[in-house]
C-alpha cells in the first residue's frame, strides 16, 4: 500500500514533528534495499515559496514529480492549501486550485491539517521554542494572535477541499497517540 500525505497546518502546530513520527514507521516498513532510504520520501516543500508569485509554478511542477512517483509513499509538508492562506495573508490575493485538487485525487493522496489549541500562552512557548531551533526564524515572528489567525485560515479553506483529510490537535509534543491515531487512519494500525 502506498500512501500520499499532506501534511498541512499553520506554522507552529507541530507538523515536522508528527511527520518525522510517521516517516520513521513507514520509511522502514517499506524500504526494499536497505542501501538507500526509499521507502518514504519527504518533501518540505514551502521554503520561502508559497505567498509568492513563485508558489503555483512550484506546486505544478511538484504535481510533476509525485506523478512520476506516483507508488511511492510521499508525505508532503504544505502544499496548495499552504499557498493560499499564504496569498491571502500575506498579498491579499485568493488563488485557485481546482485542478491542482483534481491531480492530486488522481493520485489518492489525503491532508492531515495539524492544528494547535488557540492558547496564546502555548503558542509562546512554541516561539521561544522555534527561536532556539531556527534563531533566523525571528525574521518573520508573529504574535499569537496571528498564529491563531492563521490556523482559521486553514480550517476555513480544509473545509472547502474534496480530498480526504484529517485534524490532529496537538495540545503537547511529542504525542505518541497522534501518531498513532495518524497510522490508524491510513490503515497501518
Amino acid at each position: 500500500m502506498n500512501h500520499k500525505i499532506i501534511f498541512e497546518g499553520a506554522e507552529l502546530a507541530g507538523k515536522s514533528w508528527l511527520m518525522s513520527q510517521v516517516y520513521d514507521y513507514l520509511e522502514p516498513k517499506y524500504n526494499q534495499e536497505g542501501i538507500l532510504l526509499n521507502g518514504c520520501h519527504w518533501f518540505n516543500c514551502d521554503v520561502g515559496i508559497y505567498g509568492t508569485e513563485y508558489g503555483k509554478p512550484v506546486i505544478k511542477s511538484y504535481l510533476d514529480i509525485f506523478t512520476t512517483l506516483r507508488r511511492k509513499n510521499l508525505l508532503i509538508e504544505k502544499f496548495f492549501i499552504s499557498d493560499i492562506v499564504y496569498n491571502r495573508l500575506h498579498r491579499k490575493i485568493n488563488i485557485d486550485y481546482f485542478n491542482t485538487e483534481q491531480r492530486l485525487q488522481e493520485l489518492d493522496f489525503r491532508i492531515i491539517l495539524i492544528k494547535f489549541p488557540e492558547d496564546e500562552e502555548l503558542l509562546k512557548k512554541r516561539i521561544q521554542d522555534r527561536l532556539k531551533l531556527y534563531p533566523q526564524y525571528e525574521r518573520i515572528l508573529h504574535n499569537p494572535k496571528w498564529y491563531i489567525n492563521q490556523q482559521r485560515e486553514y480550517l476555513k479553506e480544509l473545509e472547502k477541499t474534496t480530498i480526504p483529510n484529517l485534524i490532529i490537535e496537538t495540545n503537547q509534543l511529542p504525542d505518541y497517540s497522534l501518531v498513532n491515531k495518524i497510522l490508524r487512519w491510513i490503515g497501518e494500525k
